[in-house]
């Protein structure tokens, strides 16, 4: 369903749903889903960013430390993983 599917009286409801702060929606229909649901959730499973083979210098012993600490040759999976994490983290200082 497209936004032009709905009725003027549709999208005016929508929009004020949309204005509402989170603490006034009233989710008691929907059960919180518990914690330990959540132990063994992965993001790589549906989430599939569009990998860009780069050529890229490293200093030996930061490549060196990542080869020994990262099993079965996911070295540069994790080095990306670090490098997401803090452009998570410099995005959020800049807001």
């Amino acid at each position: 369903m497209s936004k032009k599917d709905l009725s003027q009286d549709q999208r005016n409801q929508l929009a004020k749903l949309a204005g509402l702060p989170d603490s006034e929606i009233n989710t008691s229909d929907i059960p919180e889903v518990p914690a330990e649901n959540w132990i063994h959730a992965r993001r790589g499973h549906l989430y599939r960013p569009l990998k860009q083979p780069v050529t890229i210098r490293l200093d030996a012993d930061v490549l060196s430390w990542f080869k020994e600490h990262v099993g079965g040759g996911g070295y540069q999976t994790e080095i990306n993983r670090v490098l997401r994490h803090h452009v998570i983290e410099q995005e959020k200082r800049r807001t």
